[in-house]
């Protein structure tokens, strides 16, 4: 799967969905706590739930085209 990722064109673009994803989850967690340790308890499963959602679909569309 790792050879799939190094192989991809432009594979360090996906280095850009870091820090959206670290701002996302920060800012999605701290409007929904106030203090600073739930919010990161919040914001670290929030971004594992959004690199598990982007990789669910990378997997699909790498299988989609595979078919076609």
């Amino acid at each position: 799967m790792i050879e799939v990722l190094l192989a991809a064109n432009g594979v360090h673009d996906f280095w850009f969905a870091l820090p959206l994803i670290l701002a996302v989850s920060m800012v999605y967690a701290a409007t929904r706590h106030e203090e600073m340790g739930p919010i990161l308890l919040h914001a670290g499963r929030i971004g594992v739930w959004i690199v598990s959602f982007m990789a669910v679909i990378f997997v699909l569309l790498w299988l989609l085209q595979r078919l076609v």
